[in-house]
């Protein structure tokens, strides 16, 4: 194994999170259901005011999910890259989505689910951000924690 690169100032990692939200296109997140059992799915995203804009059908576990406990864990990057996001969640109908978010989710992602009943808007707002890539990034690797950004 070589040695890791130096690690970043909180400023860059903040910097380096931010980058990948607006670059990015898919996360993994996670969700439970009341009873405990985890769900774990790749769904492509929009970085949205502050928040990440996803959709995916009303009857799969992650949209269901969502409801009773309003929370999620997503996930970026690879294991020597992870920014690990933990949100609220908020199921929105496609008629309810405000005209600019659901333009920005389709123009990115080149899709647009609007007017499908079927499918359903989740908006997820980030309260705790963590990112790291070696071990000597572990110590600083609190970005956000209450919803407010540490840097």
């Amino acid at each position: 194994m070589t040695n890791p690169e130096p690690a970043r100032s909180r400023e860059q990692r903040k910097q380096d999170v931010l980058d990948r939200l607006e670059k990015d296109q898919d996360a993994w997140v996670a969700t439970a259901s009341a009873d405990g059992e985890p769900s774990l799915v790749p769904l492509s995203f929009v970085w949205d005011a502050g928040t990440l804009l996803m959709a995916t059908r009303r009857t799969n576990p992650t949209a269901v999910n969502v409801t009773p406990t309003g929370r999620a864990r997503i996930s970026l990057g690879h294991t020597r890259d992870v920014v690990l996001i933990e949100a609220t969640a908020e199921v929105i109908e496609g008629a309810d989505l405000p005209v600019a978010s659901g333009d920005a989710f389709a123009t990115k992602l080149n899709w647009d689910p609007r007017g499908r009943t079927t499918w359903v808007y989740l908006r997820f707002t980030p309260y705790a951000v963590k990112a790291w890539r070696e071990e000597n990034e572990l110590a600083g690797r609190d970005l956000m924690t209450d919803g407010a950004w540490l840097a």
